[in-house]
This record gives C-alpha cells, structure tokens and sequence, in this order.
C-alpha cells in the first residue's frame, strides 16, 4: 500500500512538473513553483525527487516508456497487416508522437544528446551526480533501445512476409528511420508554435516526404548501400 501510495504522489509531482517545465521551460523552472503546482511542500518535494535535474529524467522515462507502449499497441494492432504497413505506422506514430509531445519530444533529445557524449554513458566523467544517482536514469538506460528493437523485428517480419524487399538491411533502416525521427523532431522544436518551420516548409509535407522515402527503401525503389 505504501509503495503505491508513493507511486501516486510521484505521479502527481511529475504531472505538475510537466505543466511547469511545459510553461517556462527547464533552466527557468524553479522546485518552489513546481512544488506550489503539486500542492505540496518545497521539503515534501525534495523528499521524492532530489533535484531539478533527477524530476527532468522522470519525465523523459515516462515519456519514453508511453513511445515504447505506442509502439508496442502498433505492433499488436498491425499483427494481421504486412511488416511493411506495421513499420510505415511506427514511423508516423513517432512523428505524430512529437508533434503531440513538445516537452516529451524535447526531453527525449536532451536524453539521446547527452548518452552521445557520455559513450552511451559509459564516460561518466561526462555525467552530472544528478543524473548516475538517479533511479530513473538507470531505468531510462532498460528501455532506451526498445523503439530500435520493435522496429527491427517488424522489419524482418516484412522481409519474411515477402512485403519489404529482402536486400533490405534491418538494422541499418532501423537506425536511418530513427536518425530521421530525431532530425524530425529537431525541426518540430525549432518550430516552436508555428506551422512552417524553416524555408516556409510546411510541416505535413516534410512527413508526408520522409513516409514516401521510407516506403521507397523498404520496397527496394531506393538503396541505402
């Protein structure tokens, strides 16, 4: 009952941690005004979450664990369609995801950015006390390479079911429809609340071209080696 309890008081702080980060982003966000929003003391909140930085890394779990369930709801919603169809709608999935999720879209490239310079965080010379003592760091690292491993497995399931061409390497398209994401969401943040980012591009036909790219590739209509 305890730990349950506990699980719904974080929840909470996380919720109102969001609403604060969301409103006047992370290095203008302050514990006492996030603790205000929870209804909660500035003692109380530091009892959960130990600083600024360790509340950042909650959310950027939460908001890699729901990428992770989307994924996985895809997967089961796609099990009687082609691989190909399962893997096109991961890849609009992300995109609608981030498009949906400004902060978690955010978080999630503060997260991947700083496992890059760290050597996937094996440097922690490269890493904050903050973010190695916390628990949700260490979680963060458990699932940080589902999104890769549904999406591989999908791919091979279309090269089996004959409908993603079999020159197709799994991994490398997995790691080119992911770096496309990432770069996708880089656009949607520079963004902001506007419809057309950069060169008066609009944003519905940058994914409208990269789902047609990767239908190319997976068909075998375009080589990526």
């Amino acid at each position: 009952m305890k730990t349950v309890k506990k699980q719904e008081k974080e929840a909470v702080i996380i919720d109102a941690a969001e609403d604060v980060f969301a409103s006047v982003g992370y290095k203008n966000a302050k514990m006492e005004d996030i603790a205000a929003n929870a209804g909660i003391t500035k003692v109380t909140l530091y009892s959960y979450f130990q600083s600024k930085e360790n509340l950042y890394l909650a959310i950027t779990y939460r908001a890699l664990n729901r990428l992770n369930n989307n994924f996985y709801d895809i997967v089961d919603s796609y099990k009687n369609k082609t691989g190909k169809e399962s893997c096109l709608k991961l890849f609009a999935t992300f995109m609608d995801y981030c498009e949906s999720n400004f902060l978690y879209s955010e978080a999630l490239l503060e997260y991947f950015s700083m496992i890059r310079s760290s050597a996937s965080g094996t440097d922690t010379s490269k890493l904050t006390d903050g973010v190695i003592e916390s628990i949700y760091y260490r979680k963060i690292l458990d699932i940080q390479n589902l999104p890769y491993k549904i999406t591989y497995n999908e791919v091979v399931r279309g090269i089996n079911d004959k409908s993603i061409d079999e020159t197709v390497d799994p991994m490398l398209y997995t790691l080119y429809a992911w770096s496309v994401a990432l770069g996708y969401i880089k656009v949607i943040n520079s963004a902001g609340d506007t419809t057309v980012p950069l060169f008066n591009v609009n944003l519905t036909s940058l994914r409208k071209m990269n789902l047609t790219i990767a239908d190319h590739v997976l068909c075998g209509k375009m080589k990526m080696a």
